[in-house]
């Protein structure tokens, strides 16, 4: 039996479909906060269970059985250290065989602030001695294709990053890693390294929209307090616009490359073009 937890998120619910496509949906358990919100798995026979990170009675029902488990981060930053020992120490308690753990690119070292609290549960695993492997994602190429449409409207693209390079993927690359090891033996003590087959700059990003769209888009570089005016301006978050602001500093200083290619090697099969990926956002956007 394989755990999700998260399942109704962006990521859990691409890492069930990958799950799927071998795995017998009745040995598939999505644990979430809200089950209506994963009605159409369950009727898929997707098994749903009541998981609350912070409720942590609910997660010893949840993982009642469970072979392997996938802890999705949670998206509550500063919040998730007490919430992932909760997961961890329920993990503990059901004898889980195999943890599962989607941290962050570099975890032991990046320049990154989000970086702290995955380094935190990473010992803490390491502390449980349970049986684990570590994803560290790198960034999603979603993080920056959302911003297309406002780079049509406007011409330009924004950032902090300067000249970094950024490795990142499509979210579908990263759920076929995470099934890949939840679906394969002998992965304990493993900790992979997750980034996307190409990298670019910001301003490589800029052309390449400008290229498909036809449009002038141009980017520029902002120091990171602009650039978090410019978005809280267009109305995000103060969480988000911290978290976008310091990651593109960070990106900066080399925090989102990685060229080991070993996403693709996980997976089989190169990892989502960029190119591709901006195709698909523009005739979404035109849509």
């Amino acid at each position: 039996m394989i755990v999700i937890t998260g399942a109704s998120g962006q990521l859990g619910r691409l890492v069930i479909e990958a799950l799927l496509q071998t795995v017998p949906a009745g040995e598939i358990v999505a644990a979430v906060r809200n089950p209506e919100k994963i009605a159409d798995l369950a009727a898929r026979g997707v098994q749903v269970r009541v998981a609350d990170y912070d409720q942590p009675a609910s997660l010893a029902a949840a993982f009642a059985g469970a072979d392997k488990l996938l802890l999705i981060s949670a998206n509550e930053v500063g919040r998730r250290v007490p919430q992932h020992r909760a997961v961890i120490e329920a993990a503990t308690a059901a004898g889980v065989g195999l943890l599962a753990y989607t941290s962050i690119l570099h975890a032991d070292s990046s320049p990154l602030p989000l970086a702290a609290e995955h380094q935190e549960t990473e010992a803490l695993i390491r502390a449980s001695g349970l049986p684990a492997v570590i994803l560290r994602n790198g960034w999603y190429t979603e993080n920056y294709l959302a911003g297309i449409p406002t780079a049509l409207q406007y011409g330009v693209v924004l950032g902090s990053a300067g000249a970094g390079r950024i490795a990142s993927a499509a979210r579908t690359d990263y759920a076929a890693a995470a099934a890949a090891v939840l679906t394969r033996d002998d992965q304990a003590g493993h900790i992979y390294e997750l980034a996307g087959d190409e990298s670019y700059t910001l301003a490589e990003l800029a052309a390449e929209i400008a290229k498909q769209s036809g449009q002038a888009v141009n980017y520029q570089n902002l120091p990171e307090s602009e650039f978090k005016a410019a978005l809280l301006g267009a109305g995000l978050p103060d969480f988000l616009v911290t978290l976008l602001a310091e990651s593109d500093v960070g990106a900066s200083k080399g925090g989102l490359f990685d060229d080991s290619r070993q996403l693709s090697q996980l997976i089989g099969r190169s990892t989502t073009s960029l190119a591709n990926m901006v195709a698909a956002q523009l005739a979404a956007t035109a849509a």
